[in-house]
């Protein structure tokens, strides 16, 4: 499949299927989705968004649990593997496609609808129009993945502008992105407020992803590298921001079979870490040939133990702070 065809996915042409609330009711064609949600949001329904590529776990799970949290809220979760952000030479043919079980997962989680478009359906015109990430966009993520943001940020805009969203739910794991949707809507003036959800992880500390797939036993084991070194270098955060990175830094390079790309201390912004306050230590390395990437909130110069018990360290709100000019519509 090449970057010019459509996802195999759901068939466009299919009959719409009758909706019904509660039963992740599939959808894949864009006037049928947006005409759904138009009269939720007209019936005073909060129409909230969980933007994903499929191959839903239980982090993704955990965006729709919080969705569903929101009063009277309207679910959709919209599956798209976006071409636009996937470079060549990356794993755009592999990545993983399970429609019919996400749907199922879905629907036993009380979705109210899934929007599940071809890439023809997204991009009946190719991409001609595309939204650029800015400074932001160009490090981290960006330095290794020039196009990706671009790409994202595109489709991003084009389902919140499809699905007439109020709230879209993002996770932590992709931290980078979460701050860039963020930035986004609040200079562009969108009328809709950006969640971000806490990372969940497995037993031993890896984070879920939908490429956790491609690693093998052995590597999933090195994988855990990364939040140990993450969890670390979290740990001696009182002792200032070079602690930290020293700290972490030298559990990476005692893993064997695991390549960093990069270790990085930024501000909840992504801007450089203050001297004393909420920072975010975040990292990539490939184990293998898959590429993973991980966080954690640090409070630089305060440590875990001097926090008060009520406030977090680069929680879930830091990085999107909720903006006059992001507030939900009415």
């Amino acid at each position: 499949m090449t970057k010019n065809q459509p996802s195999p996915q759901a068939d466009p042409q299919a009959s719409p299927q009758p909706f019904r609330r509660g039963e992740a009711t599939l959808m894949t064609t864009i006037d049928e989705f947006s005409q759904v949600t138009r009269a939720m949001r007209k019936a005073g329904k909060p129409v909230c968004l969980v933007p994903t590529m499929g191959a839903l776990h239980e982090g993704h799970l955990s965006l729709v649990k919080a969705a569903k949290a929101m009063p009277g809220a309207f679910v959709a979760v919209s599956i798209f593997v976006n071409p636009l952000q996937f470079a060549e030479g990356e794993d755009l043919d592999a990545y993983p496609r399970t429609l019919d079980s996400d749907v199922e997962k879905l629907k036993a989680a009380g979705v109210d609808a899934v929007f599940a478009p071809s890439a023809r359906e997204m991009y009946p015109n190719g991409p001609r129009t595309t939204i650029h990430p800015g400074p932001a966009g160009a490090i981290l993520e960006g330095e290794h993945r020039p196009t990706h943001f671009a790409g994202m940020l595109t489709v991003v805009n084009k389902l919140f502008q499809i699905s007439h969203c109020d709230h879209a739910f993002f996770g932590e794991k992709d931290y980078q992105q979460l701050v860039l949707v963020q930035q986004m809507v609040n200079d562009l003036n969108m009328e809709l407020r950006v969640h971000g959800v806490p990372i969940v992880r497995e037993g031993g500390g890896l984070a879920l992803s939908s490429r956790n797939v491609y690693l093998s036993d052995e590597e999933r084991e090195l994988a855990l590298t990364l939040s140990a070194a993450l969890t670390a270098g979290s740990f001696v955060a009182e002792d200032g921001a070079e602690a930290v990175l020293s700290t972490a830094r030298a559990i990476l390079d005692d893993a064997e079979g695991v390549e960093v790309d990069y270790l990085a201390l930024r501000g909840t912004d992504l801007g450089e870490a203050p001297e004393t306050g909420d920072a975010r230590l975040l990292v990539a390395a490939r184990v293998g040939s898959t590429r993973l990437i991980d966080n954690v909130g640090v409070p630089i110069g305060v440590g875990f133990k001097n926090l008060d018990p009520e406030q977090g360290a680069g929680g879930p709100d830091a990085a999107a702070p909720a903006a006059p000019d992001a507030a939900p519509q009415s």
